[in-house]
């Protein structure tokens, strides 16, 4: 599918925390990028009328409406952009790739294996006629995320022999936070494994080249009954004060996992909505025999680099500042010093996703790579229920072809 005039027709589906941000970024994008093709932020969709009306206005979009199927058979949209929870992932993009659109989705790419795999062979389907699709994992577009996997690639750590990663959050401690709907595995698959557990897989697969080929792991739901929620459902959501009700939690609150990566590597994962007094800490450490590089990104814009090679009297970790116009998406922003932030990744992900689109490449990370996360989550799960046994992870290529 080309493009209109190198414009490419944007209709998003959903408006909360992730469409903002993705509003955000389509919003500001062609403003700090020169591109081939301009986003045009065209069609909003919501299930509550006045909601998404309210969201249209201060978000920045044309029009709204309240049904994804009219989104999607509109001609005059090009792109649909997939912020809704979980359960509604797979058939949205179905749809949209069966229509002939373009199509982001958020991760995890679904809530199941049967699910990731079929929007898999249907991008694949899609692709042949000019259709493309990503999955937006935004932690890859962060510049010293990137500058990680340079250094990785370049040969800088040699040899990768350790990798551990942990994404830690703490906004569900209280037990009195409400029943909201990402702790109920019929709307998010899962829990702290799929929310953000997802991220640093992806992340460190990405960062490494290498895939997690097997698994041990344990899962733990500390808070098992929890009161309903009111209208609001976000992150910040209140109890139904005026009811006494509560619902089971269906998903994880923490897992914990070892892995092997396909070169042999050892990595430790762990992913908790548990941590008290972490907001949004996510870290990765890479080992390798000639040094070590770790990003956290409570310092964004910072790598800790460790080089092996240099003469004993002069190693020691060092600070890089990831924030040079030669460091990967800063060439557009502010001078050396100025740092960015969390919703740049998003707006670098946009640049991504409309260069691969009008020029007709493939952007990435692709729906099968998706599928293969998709895939370690659920070898994870099943690794927990079986008693933390090692579980081998399915090759994505295999059950895409399949």
């Amino acid at each position: 599918m080309s493009t209109t005039d190198k414009e490419l027709r944007v209709g998003m589906v959903g408006y909360a925390f992730m469409g903002a941000a993705h509003s955000q970024a389509w919003r500001t994008v062609n403003r700090v990028y020169d591109l081939p093709a301009r986003a045009r932020m065209v069609l909003v969709c919501g299930r509550d009328s006045g909601k998404v009306a309210e969201a249209a206005d201060r978000l920045g979009w044309e029009e709204h409406t309240t049904d994804w199927r009219e989104l999607v058979a509109r001609p005059d949209i090009d792109v649909v952009d997939i912020c809704t929870p979980g359960d509604s992932h797979a058939e949205i993009a179905l749809a949209a790739l069966a229509a002939g659109k373009h199509v982001l989705c958020e991760k995890p790419l679904a809530n199941t294996v049967a699910e990731a795999r079929e929007m898999a062979a249907a991008a694949a389907t899609a692709q042949a006629g000019g259709a493309r699709s990503m999955c937006g994992f935004n932690y890859r577009r962060v510049p010293a995320v990137a500058l990680m996997r340079q250094l990785v690639a370049a040969g800088r750590l040699g040899e990768i022999r350790h990798v551990r990663a942990s994404y830690l959050q703490d906004w569900i401690v209280d037990p009195q936070f409400p029943l909201v709907w990402r702790l109920r595995k019929e709307v998010s698959g899962s829990g702290a494994l799929g929310d953000i557990g997802a991220h640093i897989i992806d992340l460190t697969q990405y960062v490494t080249g290498q895939q997690i080929t097997g698994v041990s792991a344990v899962t733990e739901t500390f808070v098992k009954e929890r009161p309903l929620p009111s209208e609001s459902s976000g992150l910040a959501a209140q109890a139904d004060g005026g009811s006494a009700a509560t619902g089971p939690v269906t998903v994880d609150d923490a897992a914990v996992f070892v892995a092997r990566l396909g070169g042999g590597a050892l990595a430790t994962y762990e992913a908790t909505r548990f941590a008290t007094g972490r907001k949004n800490a996510l870290r990765v450490e890479i080992n390798g025999s000639l040094g070590t590089v770790a990003f956290d990104l409570e310092r964004l814009n910072e790598l800790e680099y460790y080089d092996a090679t240099r003469p004993v009297a002069e190693q020691g970790f060092s600070r890089i500042l990831v924030t040079e116009s030669e460091h990967p998406y800063l060439s557009a922003w502010w001078p050396p010093g100025h740092i960015i932030g969390y919703e740049h990744s998003f707006t670098h992900q946009m640049r991504d996703f409309i260069e691969a689109v009008a020029t007709g490449v493939d952007p990435s990370p692709s729906f099968a790579e998706a599928l293969q996360v998709q895939l370690v989550l659920d070898a994870v799960v099943r690794s927990a229920e079986l008693g933390s046994s090692w579980t081998d992870v399915e090759p994505a290529l295999a059950t895409v072809a399949a």
